[in-house]
């Protein structure tokens, strides 16, 4: 494989992409401990400064979600693949106006430090198993999200390395990894908020930056640009239709619809970005603050639909698809080509600094979760004090971070992409129906809770071991076997309908014979429809 090292960036941008992220981590390592929680209190490790203005949660928000895989996949998708990886991106924003509109408020009003306090408000019975299940979810989903995050990060080095050898890729894994357990450990939610408001800024610089260079060479013409894209994609007027990637067939475009409802409905179950919802203490605050992060989502995502296009229009989708099959070197070939090394390495720059900080907030909801719902409330049965509790959050932090890199060297090897959609497709399996009833239904009990979080769970996990992601196809983690029974990709098709099935047959198994739940509800309806005073 052809790679940056190769002629494409020089010593001088190899150096200078250090210099930056070695400034950007020690000014975001300080900045983490100058706000770092100074006093032992859960809600600020938890929850953080809670009167932020709207545009600096909204910019916290959008560093939370738009990860390197947005950056270079997505950016990488819509190069190889034009129309359908702009149909990809367009998923993402309506992803975000589902959060706006149906869940954050609610779940705000009846909320505390995590989903757990939701339900334990919610529901009379079965509590602490249903904190039990919720914990695993969520520990199986930042997990796989922080593994893609770290594997990532060896994808990015190969960029410049070519092939990393086994200390190379363990040092690699072990710097990035360390820095994120410091971000989390120390900062907590202060300082993470610094950081993605940080990171935040500096990614709609960039990708605008960048997006404006393009413009600007084909004369602010999106017409010229759209053409451009078409006469170097090698594929002519098929770049810009539907299906080069997807369309291939009736199983390759019910993937994408499988892939596009994860992405659609996982958004609203993502447990860091549920911890953001749950931050500030005013909900037309949360309301203005969602507002902005809708609209500076979409701004990246137009930003990387037209480095995209920009990136086949001038260095042609052959030579993208020859340095990296995936397309994950489009955003950073663009730049060179505009800007040379200096752009380059701001873009590098960039992309490490997005894994860090994305991968800070996995930490910490990860952390929360098992130290306020599992410890806290499962093992000490809310007996536990907020100094002991704060302490067993940090340590979480610092287990999670190295389990973490652990898998991210066994797994160095795997598709970033695949395992960032599973967690999208656990949490719209296994959460997205236990929030979505818990706030809206009634007659929802414990045992609905149960049955949605684990089968939910357990449904996505079956179907992507027993998929070509596993088996069956050149790029599976083993594609020397074949045991992929299920013909899809992204088991969300399948698993969400299951996880949504499962929970009103729990419930419906249960209401009669135990009505607690539903009367519980009342209360709780007034809390999610007025709020609580703090």
């Amino acid at each position: 494989m052809t790679t940056l090292s190769e002629g494409i960036v020089d010593r001088f941008s190899l150096q200078l992409t250090f210099v930056l992220f070695l400034s950007v981590v020690v000014v975001t390592l300080f900045m983490a401990l100058l706000t770092a929680p100074q006093r032992d209190e859960i809600s600020e490790f938890y929850l953080g400064n809670r009167t932020m203005s709207p545009l600096r949660n909204g910019l916290a928000m959008c560093g939370d979600y738009v990860s390197a895989a947005t950056l270079l996949g997505s950016t990488g998708l819509v190069a190889l693949t034009g129309y359908d990886g702009l149909l990809y991106l367009g998923g993402t924003v309506v992803a975000w106006m589902t959060v706006l509109l149906l869940i954050a408020e609610p779940l705000r009003r009846a909320g505390k430090f995590t989903l757990g306090d939701t339900l334990a408000l919610r529901l009379t019975r079965l509590q602490r198993p249903a904190r039990l299940a919720l914990a695993v979810c969520t520990l199986t989903i930042t997990t796989l999200y922080l593994v893609a995050q770290l594997v990532g990060s060896i994808a990015l080095l190969t960029q410049f390395t070519g092939e990393p050898g086994p200390a190379t890729r363990t040092l690699c894994v072990i710097v990035i990894g360390t820095v994120v357990i410091v971000y989390a450990a120390i900062g907590g939610m202060p300082g993470a908020t610094v950081i993605q408001i940080i990171k935040a800024v500096m990614l709609l610089a960039g990708v605008t930056l960048t997006a404006v260079m393009v413009l600007h060479r084909y004369d602010w013409n999106p017409g010229a640009l759209l053409s451009a894209a078409a006469d170097h994609s090698g594929t002519g007027d098929r770049f810009l239709e539907p299906g080069l990637r997807y369309g291939a067939s009736t199983t390759s475009k019910l993937d994408f619809f499988s892939l596009e409802l994860a992405i659609v409905l996982g958004l609203a179950a993502l447990p860091h970005v549920l911890m953001r919802l749950l931050a500030p203490r005013k909900v037309d605050v949360l309301r203005s603050s969602l507002v902005w992060a809708v609209g500076l989502v979409g701004l990246v995502c137009l930003a990387a639909g037209v480095l995209g296009l920009g990136a086949t229009a001038v260095v042609g989708r052959e030579t993208i698809a020859e340095t990296d099959h995936k397309g994950d070197a489009a955003v950073l070939l663009l730049a060179n080509a505009l800007g040379g090394g200096i752009l380059t390495a701001l873009l590098s720059c960039l992309a490490f600094v997005t894994l860090l900080a994305v991968a800070a907030g996995l930490t910490l909801a990860a952390a929360s979760s098992l130290a306020h719902d599992l410890y806290g409330e499962v093992i000490r049965r809310g007996r536990a004090s907020e100094t002991e509790e704060l302490l067993v959050a940090r340590l979480s932090a610092v287990v999670i971070g190295v389990l973490a890199m652990l898998l991210a060297l066994v797994s160095w090897g795997a598709n970033t992409a695949t395992l960032a959609f599973l967690a999208f497709a656990i949490a719209a399996s296994a959460i997205l129906p236990t929030i979505v009833y818990t706030l809206f239904w009634r007659r929802f009990t414990g045992e609905g809770a149960l049955l949605s979080l684990w089968g939910g769970l357990v449904c996505s996990v079956l179907l992507v071991l027993f998929s070509p992601v596993v088996s069956s196809t050149p790029g599976s983690f083993y594609p020397d076997s074949d045991f992929a029974w299920f013909p899809l990709q992204n088991p969300g098709v399948v698993s969400i309908p299951a996880g949504f099935l499962l929970g009103w047959l729990g419930t419906v198994l249960s209401d009669r014979r135990q009505p607690q739940d539903a009367a519980a509800y009342e209360e709780f309806e007034v809390r999610m429809l007025v709020g609580a005073k703090e």
